[in-house]
């Protein structure tokens, strides 16, 4: 098997077993599988170089030996490295271990994972998706299950998850217990970054390093590839660029300082790619799937009425906007998905303004829906076909179709969003549909009350499943248990 880093040799060393030896303290995870590559992560207990072994065989027989990055107190000792020359569509055994700087040649013991490496043919693929994890206030608690969700999504066998933000609350501290509705506590293991809100570059690394205490999570992200995007969560609630909080919580008010901070410890602690570039992306997947990645913070503009008419405005910026319009129109695959953290047509409210795409009036579209009709109508235009929206954020699930026959608007082609979450926190919903894309829900699940714990279900991830052969795109919305909560098939679109 092919693989390895440009730059970086490979060898193959002889792994010691004697002395004191560096430890991996988190586990190992992978992402972003596309075009035969695929990154690995692991973070060690001080100063070392990682080396993964990558195999075909769970035995790790003839493996490919590769060196990886050395990792350091500046990057909190966690490191990457992208396996590249994957054989595509196979299931692969890789292992990570750490080798001593100050005594080379002295390797810790290894952690293994598996990943499925991205397909160049037609055949079948599997993805879940979910978001919303360790919020409002719901921690690890091992009598209620832990991160159960992350078990079940496991189970599946999925090539890969599509994580649609929140994968942490920065901004949301954990109590060491709380009291559930019937009388019962809920005890959550709390560290000390999670004993406040996030505002240091150490807090937002303690985030991560939180959600890896779970044996579920840490399980399911070292078998399942993950497809990481970041919502608001990751620095604080509802955030935009050039925000100045008015949260007694917080010392350092500036969001865009606490937005830097927390950027660097999602690039150390997630298999990105990359630290450097774009959060926004574009993963093809064989023949069947592209996968794009939107950014809707980075871009985003101030939280207000959402009612203007200036184009310049919104959530994706001109750049990313115009990146879309042109990847949905070279795109060849049979399915495009968009990965939008915050639905299209749910409102979603902050305080009196607006914090997401609708805006709540059924007129023609204003302020931030002005973005997506404008890349709706490219893509009419255009003949692009096989679009599907998939999102998380509102910590409930449901299936929702768009049809022009409905609209305020006409020149876009009908297209389903499907919302599935929270994945571990607070349960709530529904929100209030805007009419603006011509909206029918079709299938809802949401909590009585608001913050139903995950002691009480309400917990959801979405799993899709492509045929290779019909090119039929099946969705699943799922509990927390796994089981199927209500599917529907969607037919290949005619070429």
């Amino acid at each position: 098997m092919a693989g390895g880093v440009a730059g970086l040799a490979g060898g193959a060393p002889a792994f010691s077993a004697a002395g004191s030896r560096p430890v991996l303290t988190h586990g190992v995870q992978s992402g972003d599988p596309s075009g035969g590559s695929a990154v690995v992560w692991s973070r060690a207990d001080r100063p070392g170089r990682l080396w993964v072994q990558v195999s075909r065989r769970p035995d790790f027989r003839g493996a490919r030996v590769l060196r990886g990055p050395v990792v350091t107190p500046e990057g909190d000792f966690t490191g990457k490295l992208t396996l590249r020359g994957l054989p595509a569509g196979e299931r692969l055994h890789y292992r990570v271990r750490a080798e001593s700087l100050e005594r080379p040649g002295l390797f810790g013991a290894p952690v293994s994972g598996s990943l499925r490496a991205a397909p160049v043919r037609r055949g079948d693929v599997r993805f879940v998706w979910t978001g919303d994890v360790a919020g409002q206030g719901w921690g690890i608690d091992p009598a209620y299950g832990g991160m159960k969700l992350f078990e079940s999504m496991r189970r599946r066998r999925p090539d890969f998850l599509l994580h649609s933000g929140d994968a942490v609350y920065a901004d949301g501290p954990l109590a060491a217990t709380v009291t559930l509705p019937d009388g019962r506590i809920w005890r959550n293991l709390v560290t000390e970054e999670k004993s406040k809100v996030a505002e240091t570059l150490k807090e937002y690394r303690g985030q991560y390093a939180y959600n890896l205490l779970d044996p579920a999570y840490r399980a399911f992200a070292a078998d399942v590839p993950q497809i990481n995007q970041w919502d608001d969560h990751e620095v604080t609630n509802n955030w935009y660029p050039g925000e100045i909080l008015d949260d007694a919580r917080y010392t350092e008010k500036r969001v865009d300082v606490l937005a830097r901070r927390a950027r660097q410890a999602y690039h150390e602690w997630v298999p990105t790619p990359s630290r450097q570039g774009p959060v926004h992306r574009r993963i093809p997947y064989g023949p069947l799937l592209d996968i794009f990645v939107l950014d809707m913070r980075t871009f985003k503009d101030v939280n207000d009425g959402n009612t203007y008419a200036d184009p310049d405005r919104g959530l994706l910026g001109r750049e990313q906007r115009q990146w879309l319009i042109k990847g949905l129109r070279e795109s060849r695959a049979t399915w495009k998905v968009i990965a939008n953290d915050l639905p299209l047509g749910l409102v979603v409210p902050d305080g009196a303004a607006q914090e997401g795409v609708a805006q709540g009036d059924p007129s023609a579209p204003k302020g931030r829906e002005l973005e997506f009709a404008e890349v709706l109508r490219s893509a009419h235009r255009h003949g692009v076909t096989g679009i599907v929206l998939l999102t998380a954020d509102v910590h409930y699930t449901q299936a929702v179709h768009y049809d022009p026959a409905r609209a305020a608007i006409q020149d876009f082609t009908p297209f389903w969003e499907f919302v599935s979450g929270p994945a571990h926190a607070g349960a709530f919903g529904p929100n209030a549909l805007d009419a603006t894309f011509g909206p029918k829900t079709h299938f809802v699940n949401a909590p009585p009350v608001a913050n139903t714990s995950p002691a009480d279900g309400f917990q959801h991830f979405g799993e899709v499943e492509i045929d290779g052969e019909t090119r039929a795109f099946t969705v699943n919305l799922r509990d927390r248990d796994g089981v199927s909560l209500w599917s529907t098939t969607l037919p290949a679109p005619q070429r």
